[in-house]
């Protein structure tokens, strides 16, 4: 019988530095040959799947965290933030001096500092993540290659906003001030996040599993979920069977069926195998 697969990008298909292991590259190829669907699950933006992960070869994505489902091209389900929603989010961050930058399918648009404020930000995030050593700067161009700097920041294409944290009070004043929006937080947890972010409420990787599957009229027992974090734990509760990385967090691996190896130790081709779908 023929499976759904769901794989989450950071941290679940690439590893710590962005790099996908041969090994995963084999995984994913094989069990399409052998007539298993393939489809990447992840936070990110069209914009930010690089040619190198489509080259892969995959049936489509589910992106912004849920907003965006596309199948072989075809648009399935794509839900955005309001021009109204999203001029209030930029006139709020503009008003708290908090830098940004806006998700869409077309690009990652930086508010006008973000570039300078960020490098802080983005080489401690790179660092928590294990990219690089405590002294090596990483600057927002190195982070996101694909960022545009001088576009147009009021926009009716938008997935998702993600902003700087002053201060934890600014992630709980941005819940109180937009109510009619998932605010969430990452890069740690607590006192120590490093960033906000604004999304489209009752969007979640589930939900748009379940989109995908009406669209292919599949049955969610042939489904089956990889992912490292919990913001996959929606995901894993969609799927019939779910996967968590062994370098992924805690929570993640207490709400998956099984835990594999670590993302660099042939994580991914070894769960394949476990499953049979290889």
């Amino acid at each position: 019988m023929s499976k759904i697969i769901f794989i989450d990008v950071d941290g679940t298909l690439t590893d710590y530095s962005n790099n996908i292991p041969k090994s995963a590259i084999d995984a994913i190829r094989t069990a399409r040959k052998n007539g298993h669907k393939v489809y990447i699950c992840t936070g990110r933006s069209r914009a930010e799947v690089y040619q190198e992960i489509w080259d892969i070869g995959l049936d489509g994505m589910i992106g912004g965290n849920g907003s965006y489902v596309e199948d072989n091209g075809e648009v399935v389900f794509h839900q955005l933030i309001t021009p109204e929603q999203a001029r209030h989010i930029v006139d709020w961050l503009h008003s708290r001096k908090l830098e940004f930058y806006l998700e869409s399918n077309s690009g990652l648009y930086a508010s006008e500092n973000f570039e300078t404020r960020g490098e802080s930000t983005v080489t401690e995030y790179s660092f928590r993540k294990g990219k690089v050593p405590a002294n090596q700067k990483i600057t927002v161009r190195q982070a996101f290659p694909e960022m545009i700097f001088d576009g147009e920041l009021y926009r009716d294409d938008l997935n998702k906003v993600s902003f700087i944290l002053e201060s934890y009070q600014d992630y709980l004043d941005a819940v109180k001030e937009f109510p009619d929006m998932a605010v969430g937080t990452w890069g740690g947890a607590g006192e120590t996040v490093l960033f906000g972010d604004m999304g489209i409420k009752d969007i979640s990787k589930a939900r748009a599993i379940h989109e995908l599957l009406k669209h292919l009229d599949a049955d969610i027992k042939d489904t089956i979920a990889f992912g490292d974090a919990k913001i996959d734990i929606p995901m894993f509760e969609a799927c019939a069977v779910s996967v968590a990385m062994g370098s992924g967090g805690d929570e993640a691996k207490s709400a998956a069926t099984f835990v594999t190896d670590d993302v660099d130790k042939d994580g991914l081709y070894n769960a394949f195998k476990k499953l049979e779908l290889i």
